[in-house]
């Protein structure tokens, strides 16, 4: 082949050091047509090439411009690299879209940054040359195939393709466009490129092969990768459409070629079967359909076969590579989205040499009139003549695993769900159902294994020395070990989701495993339908999906009705303020506006999330499908809702066009702003909030008049929590840097533990939510080092220890125990409920606690290093350019944690406040005569409050109110209430609760011996269990409760382990547990019913186990040691 190259002339390589170079093979033509086979310049801001060597405009002016022009092209293309970057990480196939690394796109050569603009103004591409591809691997982590991504850009140019530097193959044929799918709608890679030889050589092909290859032969098919994308499906058949789709796409194929539905056409006309076969398929063929089959078999058994049709195979059997093949049959209504004919056809394995390929072929052709498949046909009232059917010509892979992935669920239809299934050797032994197969289930956008299933493999199919497979035993150590690894899992999730992206509908994949390489066989569409019970909100039946995973953190069991309408009150208004502060305005902002009241619900005197608004909510951010999968981890929902669901979820009703994208960018913008400002507005709000919570906290609200105490709240409304909406951009931030770093573990650490990610985002030390725990430390060696404090402390009931030391005249340990009030009365159990008394108001909560930390533990409260821990395994398994894009991550996910922290201590105090201010209008309501006593205010609501003192409601209504509430809160207390369940209408009638499981009983213990959660903080932990609902002193065991507040972070002291059956990894306690080091498993199921108070428990806060190692109750020769054994995790 001839050779050319393309340089500047020296004197203008001279003058400029980015001379662009070019080699290749073949002719040269310009301005965005093909120079040869191996090399393509776009029209761009580059210099032109004329004979030879490459010229520079020659006016002084415009030389200038054009240095201008290049200089903002480098910026251009350094900003794009960044995008793209910054959204590899990220992952989100619903964010990036794969190009079809096929036509055009398969592979574009060249050392030079290159700009090509669609001619019909399609937008425009920027390819990497490969040196600078290379490094971006290297960076990444991406293997030689990852090339051919498009994605979303700020500056003009639209999509981003990473080029492979692979040789390239050019599409034969007429110019197409090429569209692919996309949220928002689809976008082009331009005109294919024109293909000017007759002769086209691929790296695997045979020199004696016909020179045809790949385009029509005569008047005859035989179709490969390189044939146009129009000729392949029109001639292909569904199974070679696909494969061709596939291969074009960048994926791993096998060698393939394809023997068109004409050769089969002419086999027919030149055997005289079209007559036979229209007389034969006449009628009904339900009730002959075997009688049919095998006549027309044995028709295209004997008919001949010309040299014509033979040569045609024997080309098809070349391009696959010879050796051994799959025969497959591809029928042109084969792999459809409503039709699959999965198993209609026939497929044969390990066909070796021109005349088995030959018989195969006429098996193949047949197949397509065989019994089964006109019955198919018949039950699906299709026709019986379709034009026969093309056949599949492909290389053999000697698979070392083989199976099934379904990118939605095949029982459910569920599209949030990805099912694997897979086999030792070749995948006969599944589609047979001869072997059982391993399967896992797969969340659809994180890739993470939710269910797993072992199948016991006794046996593999592998090709034989003839036609078919040979069956072989598996060994006994491979027969009952899960195959799929969590690199297998993780390129296989990756594979379905580019998939099922590419196709825009769910896929049922085929794949291989040989040598470290991920081959795809085949894909075509899930037909199984969407499951009528999976949830889509419905406006006119009103929806509505109730979760209580992490508001049970706050308002626990039955809350008053004062307390629920205090904290939705508050929520709308701090929702309310959020949306402002994003630029929502007018028409948007009242929709808005119609949900933020909303946001809680009161079922039974419980608080749930109405979870569907909270999925809105989110949704006023960017980056909606990452930031609702971590909302998820974050509440610690038990189930994620499926995408179809969360697609339908809108803040407010979408705009389109012009509009509707200024709308969204404009909210980025602010959005990105605020997260880029985040840690100066928090310390800005801090500081703010602290100037106004300590006028109010300094007053005595029982000495006010109760309009005045009315007219503080209201300013406290107005100044401490209207004024939050801005700060739930750090709730966004957290639920976005702590995805991206969970993205980045998973991606760059596949083999790190799962408690990883968290202890990598924990704040580190100083987290203010931890101050309560160690000035509690602080008091208890205080009360040790005095030992007649110590003493009085352990003779005197908690409830009179505070008047006790006073009475003994302990004044400096006195005054220690009231700067501790001062400072954290406000946290204490249950805080946020208003009718539960503070420990200002209560100081013996506090005492209980002392008791539980006097006790010396002899650990001099160090704590373990977990950030070491962090910092070594990182230095261990990431590079340096990997571990500067982690850390920058990981800094700000631990920022952003421990301003959430700050955060909630403020909004600790702010409840504290109003609690003071409430109990002190009941005490006015109660002297009014509007109520009977002081507390009866927590049975009304804060609009029943607001209208007695603005003039809206008669106080002589209260007192009933309250009666009625009374009563209404003794019954709820009784009921058993569910975590999640969902309503139609009216959630009190219809029979909703009821078909929600509520009732009047709770859930008898059972036995487990061992449970499992989610793991939190490394560490092992033995010891007895203590079960409670309340912080108190523990011993040392191992504290188990059905949740947690912050208030409970004072009981850790004296916990060997912390057991939460509901909550998740981001809850106050936990993040507190991970910086005190104690071993931590939330969302342990059934834990306070499946343990008693004594069950000496094993918790591996790395794995996420909570064993039972004796339990008293039932083992009555098991003995409790006295003291608890805890383990370092190393």
């Amino acid at each position: 082949m001839p050779t050319r190259t393309v340089t500047r002339s020296p004197r203008t390589a001279a003058t400029d050091s980015r001379a662009w170079r070019s080699r290749s093979t073949g002719p040269a033509v310009e301005d965005g047509k093909r120079h040869g086979e191996g090399d393509l310049l776009l029209r761009t801001c580059a210099p032109k090439v004329e004979g030879g060597a490459t010229t520079r405009p020659r006016s002084s002016r415009v030389q200038v411009a054009w240095r201008l022009r290049r200089k903002l092209q480098a910026l251009v293309d350094c900003v794009n690299i960044c995008c793209f970057l910054f959204c590899w990480a990220l992952a989100d196939v619903r964010t990036c879209g794969f190009a079809a690394a096929g036509g055009p796109w398969r592979a574009l050569p060249g050392s030079g940054p290159t700009l090509r603009r669609d001619g019909r103004g399609g937008g425009t591409y920027a390819v990497v040359p490969p040196r600078i591809a290379t490094v971006v691997r290297s960076a990444l982590g991406a293997g030689p195939t990852h090339f051919g991504w498009i994605i979303p850009f700020p500056l003009a140019p639209p999509s981003f393709v990473l080029n492979s530097g692979a040789r390239p193959e050019f599409e034969r044929g007429t110019t197409t466009e090429k569209r692919l799918r996309r949220p928002g709608g689809v976008f082009s890679t331009g005109p294919a490129v024109q293909h000017s030889s007759e002769v086209e050589q691929h790296p695997w092909r045979g020199s004696a092969l016909s020179p045809t290859t790949g385009s029509e032969r005569g008047s005859l098919h035989v179709l490969t990768p390189s044939s146009d994308e129009s000729i392949a499906a029109e001639w292909a058949g569904g199974k070679g459409k696909n494969l061709h789709t596939l291969t074009a796409s960048g994926f791993q194929v096998p060698r393939w070629s394809v023997i068109g539905l004409d050769v089969f056409a002419e086999f027919c006309r030149d055997g005289g079967l079209d007559g036979h076969l229209g007389r034969l398929l006449a009628g009904d063929l339900e009730s002959r359909a075997g009688r049919i089959a095998a006549e027309i078999a044995r028709l295209i058994e004997d008919a001949p076969l010309g040299d014509r049709l033979t040569d045609a195979i024997g080309l098809a059997y070349g391009l696959a590579g010879g050796g051994a093949v799959a025969v497959r049959s591809s029928g042109p209504q084969e792999d459809g989205a409503r039709h699959s004919f999965a198993g209609q056809f026939d497929t044969f394995l390990n066909v070796r040499g021109l005349d088995e390929v030959v018989a195969h072929v006429r098996r193949c052709w047949a197949s397509a009139f065989s019994e089964r498949s006109l019955r198919y046909r018949a039950r699906h009232r299709l026709p019986a003549d379709t034009g026969g059917v093309a056949v599949v010509v492909q290389r053999m892979v000697a698979a070392e695993l083989s199976g099934v992935l379904f990118t939605a669920d095949p029982v459910t239809g569920r599209t949030d769900r990805h099912v694997v299934s897979a086999v030792h050797g070749l995948g006969e032994g599944l589609v047979s159902g001869a072997v059982d197969a391993d399967t896992v289930v797969l969340d659809a956008t994180t890739g993470e294994p939710l269910t797993t299933v072992v199948g016991d493999k006794r046996e593999r199919y592998d090709a034989g020395s003839g036609p078919g497979c040979r069956v072989s035993p598996v060994a006994d150590g491979d027969r009952a070990e899960l195959s799929l690894t969590a690199d297998r899992l993780e390129r296989l999730h990756a594979a379905g989701t580019r998939l099922a992206a590419l196709y825009g509908t769910p896929q049922d994949i085929e794949w291989a495993m040989a040598d470290g390489t991920l081959w795809i066989l085949q894909s075509r569409p899930v037909t199984t339908p969407a499951p009528a019970a999976d949830p889509v909100p419905d406006p006119g039946r009103d929806l509505r999906l109730w979760d209580n995973s992490n508001i049970v953190e706050s308002f626990s069991g039955v809350v008053s009705p004062l307390t629920y309408s205090f904290a939705a009150d508050t929520y709308a208004k701090v929702y309310d303020s959020y949306a402002r502060a994003l630029g929502v305005r007018g028409e948007r902002l009242r929709e808005v506006q119609e949900w933020t009241p909303h946001l809680l619900g009161y079922i039974h005197g419980r608080v749930y999330y109405n979870l569907f608004h909270w999925y809105r909510m989110v949704r006023l951010a960017p980056l909606y499908p990452l930031n609702r999968r971590v909302l998820e981890k974050s509440l610690g929902v038990a189930e994620s809702i499926s995408d179809e669901v969360a697609d339908t979820l809108h803040p407010f009703t979408p705009r389109t066009g012009l509009r509707g994208h200024v709308e969204r960018l404009t909210r980025t913008v602010i959005f990105a702003g605020r997260f880029i400002t985040i840690r100066k507005s928090v310390d800005m709000f801090h500081r703010d909030f602290y100037r106004a919570y300590t006028i109010f906290n300094n007053v005595d609200y029982d000495a006010l008049p109760g309009d005045e105490t009315y007219r503080r709240f209201r300013r406290l409304q107005r100044e401490l929590i209207e004024k939050w909406g801005p700060m739930q951009t750090l709730d966004a931030t957290i639920l976005l840097s702590v995805g991206l770093l969970a993205l980045l573990t998973r991606r760059w650490l596949p083999t790190a533990p799962e408690w990883f990610t968290w202890a990598a985002a924990a704040p580190g030390g100083g987290v203010e939510s931890a101050e309560p725990v160690w000035a509690l430390r602080e008091l208890a060696d205080q009360a040790r080092a005095d030992a007649e404090v110590l003493a009085l402390l352990e003779r005197t009931p908690d409830s009179e220890a505070h008047q006790a030391l006073r009475d003994a005249g302990h004044v400096r340990f006195l005054r220690a125990v009231d700067a501790y009030i001062a400072d954290y009365g406000y946290r204490s159990p249950d805080e946020l409920k208003l009718e539960v008394p503070d420990l200002r108001e209560n100081p013996a909560g506090l005492f209980t606690l002392l008791r539980g930390a006097l006790p010396d533990t002899g650990d001099g409260g160090g704590t373990p290093d977990r950030g070491g821990e962090v910092d070594a395994y990182l230095d261990e398994h990431l590079g340096r350019p990997r571990r500067l894009v982690y850390e920058r991550v990981r800094g700000k996910a631990r920022a952003a944690l421990a301003d959430r922290e700050r955060l909630r201590f403020c909004r600790t105090r702010a409840f504290g406040a109003a609690k003071r201010m409430l109990r002190a209008l009941g005490r006015d309501l109660a002297r009014a005569g509007a109520v009977d006593a002081w507390d009866d205010v927590f049975f009304l609501r804060l609009e029943e409050i607001r209208g007695a003192y603005e003039g809206m409601i008669a106080h002589t209504e209260l007192r009933d109110l309250v009666v009625l509430r009374r009563g209404q809160q003794a019954a709820d207390t009784a009921l058993h209430a569910p975590s999640r369940f969902t309503t139609r209408g009216a959630p009190y009638w219809s029979g909703n609760l009821e078909r929600a499981g509520w009732n009047s009983g709770p859930a008898a213990p059972g036995g487990a011996r061992e449970l499992s959660g989610v793991p939190c903080c490394p560490g092992v932990a033995e010891g007895p269990a203590v079960v409670t609902d309340t912080p108190r002193d523990i011993g040392g065991g191992i504290l188990l409760t059905y949740r947690t507040d912050p208030g409970w972070v004072t009981a850790l002291s004296s916990a060997a382990a912390l057991v939460i059956e509901r909550g998740s990894p981001l809850t106050h306690v936990a993040v507190v547990a991970r910086e005190l080091g104690i071993p931590t498993v939330v969302q342990v199921k059934g834990a306070t019913t499946e343990i008693r108070t004594g069950t000496r428990l094993r918790v591996d806060g790395a794995a996420g186990t909570v064993a039972v190692l004796a339990d008293p109750s039932r083992d009555s020769a098991a003995e409790v040691p006295d003291s608890p054994r805890t383990e370092t995790h190393q």
